[in-house]
């Protein structure tokens, strides 16, 4: 065993209450997630025997209804079958000890790696922390100095696999072995996450999964936004290169559209063929037939899309689609549907679909298409174009004119100015000082847009001090912030320049991570680059 929290049962992943109103529970994003390299203890600890029973099995919290105490209630939202997955960890001695800080320094979201005998076994997802004596006892019992494991995390999204743990370790710089919990900073887990997948690929066994006669559960909500991005990013990936389309990332797009638009997240055959249909034809992919009953069907075993009015048996194949009921029905999962809802997720999968999928499609058309336009732009629908210029003449990528005249969220002219002033108008990206005949010239990017759906906050913290070229090609996705405050190129991800920041102008970064999956950048944070 091993772990320690000080306090209750913190079960909340990261919920806070921002600009946009409302409590946000994406503000605890994925890229904050940090690893907690756990040893899982030698036969002399019993540690074989914790994991099969604590882990594998489960601890039934009937049994324990009189040591739960005050973390009885929340134990029993966060494992509402009664059965749950706890680990714990004696307090450490010495504060100063690297054990102490990892306990310190863990939190709700976190991604336990457990170790044993130079490898890796399982993963699993920190739902709650609290910190029970009593419970400890009853459930592992104490050493012979009297310590227990009093310091509880309650467990869920758990996979076994066996991989070896020194590639992970060395490019930690760590020991070649866990001998406590070991916390890993958010940042160095982005860097080893790809080394870990690809470690582990295919090979996990979930955990408490449910019978496979049972309805099929969207495996990838149940992991949160990180494990729904994951599975947008690899729907072709068993599909050979050559056999693959658009049809099921067009689908999955077309559904996200009739969400933002408050539609039903379900839509009968008759209706989904009438409007996915010539979708297929224009931006299915060349060459291959607009087959609207191929998505209807196949898109469920992503586990993010579900059908309604008919069993498996009356989807074995393309006509039975077609013959079926009129009340047949099929749509995105309503867990996948309650991610989509914050606007983090909803940016996010957009960016990442349009990247992963559509690069030799007009994106901007696609997404006007499905009346998604305000996604192909950091500033939203209406665009800020050139500071100051309503009515003004705009050119689009196909060469032609057109005059624009928009309305603009209000902006507060006075944070526009002290932005300017802070970096005396240099660009934030390239340190350019534009001289004019009259003075300096820069202008203000908002990071997350003002402009519909974006609807990010007027504030100091979301605004950028940046020269024309370099304003034009941040709010058109060209450019992005990744997580160690560089600015690099969307596409290829090649290194521009580091953001110059100074240190009384403090950024926030969930807008930063809000433009980054506009720009499709997710797969990076997701270890997929």
């Amino acid at each position: 065993m091993g772990n320690e929290y000080g306090g209750r049962l913190t079960s909340e992943v990261g919920a806070a209450t921002d600009n946009r109103g409302g409590t946000d529970p994406t503000r605890e994003s994925d890229a904050s997630v940090q690893w907690l390299l756990q040893p899982r203890g030698g036969p002399q600890l019993r540690g074989p025997q914790n994991f099969d029973r604590s882990i594998r099995k489960g601890i039934r919290l009937a049994e324990y209804e009189h040591a739960l105490g005050e973390d009885a209630e929340q134990l029993k939202e966060l494992f509402p079958d009664g059965v749950a997955r706890l680990w714990g960890a004696t307090p450490v001695k010495k504060e100063s000890h690297p054990k102490g800080a990892a306990l310190r320094g863990q939190k709700v979201g976190d991604e336990v790696l457990f170790y044993a005998g130079k490898k890796f076994i399982a993963k699993a997802r920190v739902l709650g922390l609290l910190r029970n004596p009593e419970l400890a006892r009853e459930i592992w019992g104490e050493l012979e100095d009297g310590r227990t494991w009093e310091h509880i995390m309650a467990l869920g999204d758990i996979f076994e696999f066996e991989i070896p743990a020194e590639p992970i370790l060395t490019a930690l710089a760590l020991h070649t072995e866990v001998r406590y919990l070991t916390l890993v900073r958010a940042a160095e887990r982005r860097r080893q996450l790809g080394l870990l997948n690809s470690l582990v690929g295919g090979n996990m066994t979930a955990v408490g999964r449910p019978a496979s006669g049972e309805a099929a559960v969207c495996a990838a909500a149940k992991l949160g936004r990180e494990g729904f991005l994951r599975a947008l990013a690899t729907l072709d990936a068993s599909v050979p290169e050559e056999a693959r389309t658009h049809h099921g990332s067009l689908t999955l797009l077309w559904s996200i559209s009739r969400l933002v638009s408050g539609q039903s997240r379900l839509v009968p055959w008759n209706d989904f063929r009438a409007e996915v249909g010539p979708l297929l034809i224009e931006f299915g992919g060349s060459g291959t037939a607009a087959a609207p009953e191929y998505p209807f069907r196949h898109l469920r075993s992503s586990g993010l899309w579900e059908t309604e009015g008919v069993g498996d048996e009356g989807l074995d194949s393309a006509p039975a689609v077609t013959s079926a009921d009129s009340v047949i029905a099929a749509g995105l999962r309503p867990e996948v549907a309650k991610l989509l809802k914050q606007p983090l997720t909803r940016a996010q999968a957009i960016g990442l679909l349009c990247t992963t999928y559509f690069q030799d499609v007009d994106q901007g058309a696609l997404l006007m298409r499905l009346g998604l336009a305000g996604y192909a732009h950091a500033s939203g629908n209406a665009g800020e174009g050139v500071e100051g210029r309503d009515g003004a003449d705009e050119t689009t990528e196909r060469g032609m004119r057109r005059h624009v005249t928009s309305a603009r969220p209000v902006r507060d002219p006075r944070l526009v100015e002290e932005i300017k002033q802070l970096y005396q108008h240099r660009c934030q990206v390239c340190g350019v000082q534009l001289e004019t005949r009259f003075g300096h010239y820069s202008e203000a990017a908002h990071i997350q847009g003002l402009g519909t759906p974006h609807d990010g906050p007027d504030k100091l913290s979301n605004l950028l001090c940046l020269c024309p070229n370099h304003h034009v090609q941040f709010d058109r996705l060209f450019l992005f912030i990744d997580e160690d405050w560089n600015v690099r190129r969307s596409g290829d991800r090649e290194l521009i320049n580091p953001l110059i920041r100074r240190p009384e102008h403090v950024i926030d970064e969930w807008c930063v991570e809000y433009h980054r999956g506009l720009c499709g950048r997710s797969r990076y944070s997701l270890g997929l680059d």
